[in-house]
């Protein structure tokens, strides 16, 4: 049974800092590539920020690049997603999720597993 859980969500102020984690088991986390999305109400999930296998490999949606940093431990079968200089248009449910393809996924489609998510509110 595949399993991703996230944790580190929670609320906090306009310019604080927050991290992301997901724990991955059931699948083989080192050859699945990770992506971050979220979903703030009313509006469709989009990409956070993904990662490749070995974690050379990095993407960041234009909003959130020099602000977050997406990391993985493929020891520890887990992703974090430090978020700083956080804005309340940050505001939304986090997700983590994994995907079977090597290259720039960046399209929720093509995840195929997924955790339950984590919310994430930034007041100003």
């Amino acid at each position: 049974q595949v399993q991703l859980v996230e944790s580190g969500g929670g609320l906090v102020q306009a310019g604080g800092s927050l991290k992301l984690s997901c724990v991955v088991s059931g699948r083989t986390f080192s050859t699945s590539g990770m992506g971050w999305f979220r979903q703030a109400p009313g509006k469709e999930r989009e990409i956070v920020a993904r990662i490749g296998w070995t974690g050379d490999s990095t993407y960041y949606a234009d909003s959130v690049k020099g602000r977050f940093t997406i990391s993985r431990d493929n020891a520890k079968n887990t992703v974090t997603l430090q978020m700083n200089s956080l804005k309340p248009e940050d505001t939304a449910v986090y997700y983590c999720a994994a995907t079977n393809y090597g290259g720039l996924v960046i399209t929720s489609t093509l995840y195929n597993s997924w955790g339950q998510g984590t919310q994430v509110t930034v007041s100003s």
